[in-house]
């Protein structure tokens, strides 16, 4: 396969996380007769300092040629009291939605060996394995009208969907559970909010077209309870924008750190691939963070960007056989017990077991 990737390093430990991840998809590329292009562009903080914009022309004109997009992490702390459009996060939204990237893919899982990584009793955590389905590009964080009023003493926000847009995500929900276990609970606020009146009703529905799939209903206040209690009772996770922002944080900090959760953000263009850790400007420089999340995206990236199934289940045996053979980030090991490696030393160890 010819494929030409993106890569986006973004900000604080995004550098050196992708470098890590870059790493690994040229191996899949030596070891499976493929030819994989890289081309690096700036995105968020890293292109504010350059003086353009977080979103740089150039850079949405590569992404969107290409055939997959790896993004580390964006976020500078340099820029907190910057007005919206000097954010760097305004580029990571703005590519998202360029992108027609609406459902992101968060799948959480305890990795063998790490039952005892997180805060929650291995007992309460095995079996763990789900996915958490989120919309992407609707809701609170685009909805219009939005800004600040009354001279700043008064701020709005605007959570709008429509059927449509429901629907679509839905959809993505209901197959992926088609090919796993069959379950997919749908997330709401509907006790109070109209737009998860309509989520709720909209789901519903498409439920009825997948008659495999067993669909339940819980409110997002219950939900977030559940995955402290029981997260092994999950499947798939269907939910709107913000509460899927905040319950997929939740399920990876209870599989023992986030710097193991990919994310893969697919719909009408090319797929935009991420950890879902930030981007950790005390970390930076220091080859300290754990590249595992950044690898589990590229794996991501192969199955989803390009289809490459075989390719992408080697990348995660091979994170699965350095995890088990004790070897450690420091996010993973506080106490200093296990085999503890810098990100580069952990990359050059799962490069092996592939």
């Amino acid at each position: 396969m010819l494929a030409r990737i993106v890569l986006l390093p973004g900000d604080g430990i995004g550098p050196e996380v992708t470098t890590a991840a870059t790493g690994l998809l040229q191996d899949v590329a030596t070891r499976f007769g493929h030819d994989f292009s890289f081309d690096t562009h700036s995105i968020g903080g890293a292109a504010l300092r350059q003086g353009g914009r977080s979103l740089p022309p150039a850079t949405l004109e590569a992404c969107l040629a290409s055939d997959a997009i790896l993004l580390g992490a964006v976020g500078d702390p340099a820029f907190d009291g910057e007005p919206p459009a000097r954010r760097p996060e305004r580029g990571l939204l703005e590519l998202r939605r360029a992108l027609g990237a609406y459902a992101n893919l968060r799948p959480a899982r305890v990795w063998p060996g790490l039952e005892d990584a997180g805060p929650l009793k291995a007992s309460v955590l095995a079996g763990t394995d789900l996915l958490l389905v989120r919309e992407l590009i609707g809701g609170l964080y685009y909805g219009e009208p939005r800004g600040l009023a009354d001279d700043g003493q008064a701020a709005f926000n605007t959570m709008r969907y429509s059927r449509d847009e429901i629907e679509r995500i839905a959809e993505v929900a209901f197959v992926a559970a088609e090919r796993r276990r069959g379950r997919v609970t749908s997330v709401d606020k509907a006790n109070v909010l109209e737009t998860s009146q309509l989520w709720r009703a909209v789901v519903s529905e498409v439920a009825r077209r997948h008659p495999a799939v067993r669909l339940e209903h819980q409110y997002v206040d219950a939900c977030a309870m559940k995955i402290a209690l029981a997260p092994a009772s999950f499947d798939v996770i269907l939910t709107e924008n913000l509460f899927g922002d905040i319950l997929s944080d939740e399920a990876g900090a209870i599989c023992g750190s986030l710097g193991l959760l990919p994310s893969a953000s697919v719909g009408g263009g090319p797929g935009l691939f991420e950890p879902v850790h930030g981007s950790a400007p005390d970390l930076a420089g220091r080859d300290l963070a754990n590249p595992i999340g950044a690898i589990g995206s590229a794996a991501m990236l192969l199955r989803h960007g390009l289809g490459l199934e075989r390719e992408a289940d080697a990348v995660e045996q091979a994170i699965e056989r350095t995890l088990i053979s004790g070897c450690r980030t420091a996010d993973l090991d506080p106490g200093g017990r296990g085999n503890r490696l810098s990100c580069s030393a952990m990359a050059s160890e799962i490069s092996r077991a592939l």
